[in-house]
């Protein structure tokens, strides 16, 4: 990078930045923690020996946060894989359930941003389609950050929740699904698409937007038809810009699905697509008679139901890391 014709070829010199921002997501952290621990190793038993307790007490709280920083830096090891670094799209779609399950993918839909948004990853609504009476049939995100896919992989599968209805007069409990896939974006990537396999319709965007949103024919949904792959945008301003953002998403869901087959690791790679019903599910959310999140995959499971609902999801996803990554 310090070469005085670094810059002559601006693609490639791009390649080498991301190449080494990559890199140093793994030393900084790396050395940080290292220096970190080499000070407390040296001042600990300095402050011990002259009875400073308010030292010893920093100095144990800064050896906890260190060793909770080594734990994330031991499961990013785990993301090693060769699309585990991509940025990633994440789609919850409403399963059986009717009303229920819609407003259940919306407190999904709540969950993902309010995590993507601690990690510090930039979050981007691409698709949502309202529910007929309450919640969402479906929503597509981007999420863009350091190794986006490798973190949200675990979350591919069914989501069941069990509560007392808010939409049900007589206050039973009822069980909900939904479904949630995640595709990794991958650029410059050489997918054949024919344009006689593809079937392509236009339509009004819904939702708030602005006064060309909900005016004319700018939403794009795409069918690929030897695979029945359907790709959907409404985010952009003009029916161009989402049919390009449709392209995009089609490409890098085609170039995983032959990557996988390639690889032969379905499991890994968040498992084999399954009907949105009862026993195909990886996440049990139980509200009601108690309270319980539990992984049917690793076993992990929590009880604070409410911290899970705001985005804390992290040990679910460590767990499944440490078990499947």
């Amino acid at each position: 990078m310090a070469a005085p014709n670094f810059w002559d070829d601006q693609d490639a010199a791009q390649k080498i930045i991301e190449a080494c921002n990559a890199l140093k997501l793994w030393t900084v952290p790396f050395h940080e923690i290292k220096t970190r621990f080499q000070d407390v190793k040296e001042l600990l038993p300095e402050a011990e020996e002259l009875g400073d307790g308010e030292l010893v007490k920093e100095l144990t709280h800064s050896l906890a946060d260190i060793e909770k920083k080594l734990g994330d830096l031991e499961v990013r090891k785990m993301l090693s894989g060769e699309l585990d670094a991509k940025d990633c799209y994440l789609e919850i779609n409403a399963g059986a359930g009717g009303t229920e399950s819609c407003d259940w993918a919306a407190m999904l839909s709540r969950m993902y941003q309010r995590w993507a948004t601690k990690k510090g990853w930039k979050v981007e609504v691409i698709d949502r389609l309202e529910g007929e009476v309450a919640g969402i049939k479906n929503i597509t995100f981007r999420f863009s950050g350091p190794f986006a896919y490798g973190y949200s992989k675990s979350e591919k599968g069914v989501h069941r929740l069990v509560r007392i209805s808010p939409f049900d007069a007589n206050a039973r409990r009822h069980t909900s699904f939904a479904s949630v896939d995640v595709t990794p974006i991958i650029d410059d990537i050489q997918v054949e698409v024919r344009p006689e396999d593809l079937k392509i319709d236009t339509y009004r965007a819904s939702g708030a937007g602005g006064q060309h949103v909900n005016k004319t024919d700018s939403a794009v949904r795409i069918t690929h038809i030897p695979t029945g792959i359907v790709v959907s945008c409404q985010g952009e301003r003009s029916q161009i810009q989402n049919r390009e953002t449709c392209m995009k998403m089609l490409h890098s869901k085609l170039y995983e699905k032959e990557f996988t087959e390639q690889q032969q690791k379905l499991s890994s790679m968040g498992g084999e697509k399954k009907e949105i019903a009862w026993g195909s599910q990886i996440r049990n959310y139980v509200f009601q008679p108690y309270t319980l999140v539990k992984d049917t995959r690793t076993k992990f499971e929590v009880g604070n139901i409410q911290a899970v609902m705001d985005g804390e999801i992290d040990e679910f996803i460590n767990a499944y890391l440490k078990e499947f990554g």
